[in-house]
């Protein structure tokens, strides 16, 4: 049961329990994993089917963790090929940056592989803040998929 009424065959977003939004990561992100805590995750749904999440938390890079920027950790949606909807990655950024707000924050970030090109982000009012970022290689125990280097991007939220 949703906690809003929404009309049928419309795209709506509503929060999720983390299991539920690392679930869907773990069967369908390309390239990153479940996260480990967040602050909130939203699901996007078509209908009564989850159509896509979003899981925003604390920055992982410690120095831009200053209590009032937020990191889309994770966004993971279906493509249209996969019986996925149109524009569920601009409606789950919009509905972060709503959310972010509420919660106090003054910006949100969120990185791209530099394979990618950002689309949506640029759609949903990001900009691109730094360009290939982070490492190739990593000193802790937990494994990642990719050592591609990313781009960050943000946005201000007024």
């Amino acid at each position: 049961m949703h906690l809003f009424y929404q009309r049928p065959n419309q795209l709506f977003v509503e929060p999720v329990i983390l299991s539920v939004a690392n679930a869907y990561v773990s069967s369908h992100h390309r390239h990153c994993g479940p996260v480990v805590g967040h602050k909130f995750s939203l699901g996007c749904f078509w209908n009564e089917s989850l159509v896509g999440v979003a899981i925003c938390g604390r920055p992982v890079a410690r120095h831009l963790d200053n209590g009032s920027t937020i990191e889309v950790n994770r966004l993971c949606s279906l493509s249209p090929k996969e019986d996925g909807k149109r524009n569920v990655c601009s409606k789950l950024y919009g509905a972060c940056c709503q959310y972010a707000q509420c919660y106090g924050y003054s910006q949100i970030i969120t990185y791209t592989l530099v394979s990618e090109r950002g689309t949506t982000l640029k759609a949903a009012g990001f900009a691109l803040e730094a360009e290939k970022v982070g490492g190739t290689r990593w000193s802790g125990r937990r494994k990642h998929r990719s050592t591609e280097l990313k781009n960050r991007w943000s946005r201000l939220i007024h």
